[in-house]
């Protein structure tokens, strides 16, 4: 990392933010497993809901989770990171718990997962910024990176858990043991958040050598050459949304983040539905896919610092990695072509997996990259606002990828196949559309060169 002398807190700290995000997805994506159950018809035990109910209460959770996002990263630039993540934590584990009491009802499930959703809309502003307040540029992808992958832990945890849980419990019992375990989880966290966590300033731990390291850019951030924004200018909330960088990071949300919401709530059906898997197959091929996932988020957290560390500066670097990032997403175009059992007899499933499994590792190398743009354009004190900003861009996209996929697996209901490969061309275009865009965006853009 860096010379012992500096010292290592930050990292510490990055390790806090690992288990936040694990606990956030792992509760996230218990719903992706019970859809099963949930879909099942009365006649054999289950709610009897259809896809397009199912992703009625999927997007309900997007939506609102879009909603307080951009409140969230406001609050969070207020009350401080420390007291912000604990109160996002609390809420979201409360309401997980809460899920197992929602009966069959859609609406109920709706609205419980509407107020799961408000609790989960602080962790992403609350971490971003922790990151901007800990670690020096040259090392807050790598950071992000760190922290996110954390969305993959909690995947693999809930697809190994959840699915033992309704077989142990049985699916009547199990879906409700599911979210009152998992839900649980979070308040063990709080106790070494509160116990660990204070500002640079505030924290014993911090030697002056790393408290200077952190600090060591923090002369100026820039933005486009004629509206510069200072680190200690007074940021307005609407003020952001007039420079090209706020606008760059909400369409490369937008347009990307639903990507990720399809996967970690479809895939378990995708794998259904295409290879006739049941609860007992589906465990470790979406296991897999989100531990490969880990690997492009430390990946796409490390590429731009490689390219920093030869020399490129900061913005150049951020721009071509997250381009080299972009184009492997476009092998997702051959997941329906490698999923044929036709063709491919019994090894379809491996190589329609492995595909996910590129697409998947991109999608964390791009978070990781993209996040990152926001603390390098932006000062301290707006990261929390610019990233709740773009965490409702990404909830919006989010609830149209939602909706699409219960529209489209409604639709054709008879071939699934064909409502897959729709959905998974979709997902292939999305990240080099968005390069396009945050790069016209970000045209005249100026960043520190670290």
């Amino acid at each position: 990392m860096t010379n012992t002398k500096v010292g290592n807190y930050r990292w510490v700290i990055a390790t806090l933010l690992l288990f936040s995000t694990t606990i956030n997805y792992m509760d996230r994506q218990v719903i992706g497993y019970v859809k099963d159950y949930f879909c099942t018809p009365v006649a054999h035990g289950g709610f009897g809901w259809t896809d397009n109910q199912y992703s009625y209460v999927t997007s309900f959770f997007t939506g609102f989770y879009a909603a307080i996002t951009i409140i969230a990263g406001w609050v969070i630039d207020k009350i401080g990171t420390k007291l912000g993540l604990a109160l996002s934590l609390i809420t979201w584990s409360v309401f997980g718990i809460l899920n197992a009491f929602a009966g069959s009802s859609v609406v109920i499930h709706a609205v419980v997962r509407s107020l799961f959703g408000i609790g989960e809309g602080g962790n992403f502003p609350a971490s971003i910024k922790t990151v901007a307040e800990w670690f020096p540029k040259k090392e807050r992808a790598l950071a992000t990176g760190i922290f996110n992958s954390g969305a993959n832990i909690g995947n693999m945890i809930a697809a190994l858990f959840v699915p033992w849980c309704l077989i142990y419990f049985g699916e009547a019992e199990g879906w409700k043991m599911a979210y009152i375990i998992t839900g649980s989880v979070g308040f063990l966290w709080l106790i070494f958040w509160f116990a660990l966590y204070n500002p640079p300033h505030k924290c014993k731990q911090v030697s002056k050598e790393e408290f200077d390291y952190i600090h060591e850019d923090d002369i100026a951030v820039h933005a486009a050459p004629s509206e510069d924004v200072a680190v200690h200018e007074k940021v307005s909330w609407w003020k952001l949304f007039r420079y090209p960088q706020t606008w760059a990071f909400f369409w490369g949300k937008f347009l990307t983040d639903g990507i990720w919401w399809f996967l970690l709530f479809w895939l378990p059906d995708y794998l259904k539905k295409q290879f006739g898997m049941d609860i007992h197959h589906i465990m470790w091929p979406t296991f897999t896919v989100y531990a490969v996932s880990i690997l492009g988020s430390i990946f796409g957290g490390n590429l731009p610092r490689t390219l920093i560390a030869r020399g490129m500066p900061v913005y150049k670097a951020r721009m071509t990695a997250m381009l080299i990032i972009a184009l492997c997403p476009l092998f997702l175009l051959l997941t329906q072509y490698f999923g044929n059992k036709a063709i491919f007899g019994s090894y379809a499933s491996f190589l329609a997996i492995a595909v996910i499994c590129i697409g998947a590792a991109a999608h964390q190398a791009w978070s990781a990259n993209l996040f990152t743009t926001v603390s390098d354009m932006f000062p301290k004190k707006a990261v929390g606002s610019v990233i709740g900003i773009g965490g409702m861009a990404g909830g919006i996209g989010g609830v149209v990828m939602q909706r699409l996929s219960g529209i489209l697996n409604t639709h054709y209901h008879a071939v699934p196949q064909t409502a897959y490969l729709i959905m998974f061309t979709i997902c292939a275009f999305a990240y080099i559309i968005a390069w396009g865009i945050i790069k016209f965006l970000n045209a005249r853009s100026t960043v520190i060169v670290v």
